[in-house]
């Protein structure tokens, strides 16, 4: 837990970078082409997502030349540092091109190595979500996730063939079956939508550090337990699953047996 001024400074700065972010993606997202460039692992990425990337990086260099950054664009740097910034410009890149406004920048920041705040920035829907992992607040109002039997859940993901692909040894169908529905509502959004309480469940099957980071203070913050798939660490695991506590040990329950 950061001292209190020093939480306030680093979520108004935060906050800045998420707008810097919107600048970029609000009238990127009106345009009828985006440039896109496939990586070497086959997912794409857009101009807009190095200039968000680009524009972030410059302001945290300015305003903490020793603090470090790592970005899904432009990698690591000095990431040992005490502070060390965590950024995905556009999280939901294929949304983004499809113009679903489902996309979101990701924002975290890591205190010797911990994950202590986190924004979740939609910018078309102008919704911000801010976690410290004792708080959560969507547009400056305290949310949380919200409990509820397994039949009436609403579970969230990003990929269902991920799920297949990654975790074939859970219970995947016969959970699905036992909840009120599934929905491909996933990336950061997904995380959202959990920690606002407007989804029960965030099942994500497969993450980079730059997703991970900065959605569990929000998750947390939003009083849901988040675990691994197999119920160990999400970040060393790359995946989680996300609710409130009653509910999450149900979900493990159903998927593990």
């Amino acid at each position: 837990m950061l001292p209190e001024a020093r939480q306030k400074e680093f979520k108004a700065f935060a906050g800045k970078l998420a707008d810097l972010a919107r600048e970029v993606l609000l009238p990127a997202h009106a345009r009828v082409d985006n440039e896109v460039e496939l990586k070497p692992d086959g997912t794409p990425v857009t101009v807009a997502d190095k200039e968000a990337e680009r524009r972030m990086r410059a302001a945290i260099k300015a305003a903490y030349p020793d603090h470090g950054i790592l970005g899904e664009e432009f990698g690591p740097e000095n990431v040992d540092a005490e502070y060390c910034w965590v950024l995905d410009p556009i999280d939901g890149t294929k949304s983004f091109l499809s113009r679903v406004p489902l996309y979101v920048t990701l924002i975290g920041l890591r205190h010797k190595g911990e994950p202590v705040l986190g924004v979740i920035d939609q910018p078309i829907l102008r919704e911000r979500i801010v976690g410290d992992n004792l708080t959560c607040e969507l547009n400056g109002r305290r949310v949380h996730a919200a409990e509820a039997d397994l039949k009436d859940a609403v579970v969230v993901s990003t990929d269902l063939d991920n799920i297949r692909r990654r975790h074939p040894d859970v219970r995947w169908n016969h959970f699905a079956d036992g909840v009120a529905h599934v929905r491909t509502w996933g990336d950061g959004y997904g995380h959202l939508l959990v920690a606002a309480g407007r989804a029960h469940v965030m099942a994500d099957p497969i993450m980079n550090p730059w997703d991970l980071v900065p959605v569990l203070p929000v998750l947390r913050g939003a009083g849901a337990v988040v675990t691994a798939w197999d119920g160990g660490d999400p970040v060393k695991a790359g995946n989680l699953i996300a609710a409130a506590p009653k509910l999450h040990a149900q979900v493990m329950r159903a998927l593990r047996g």
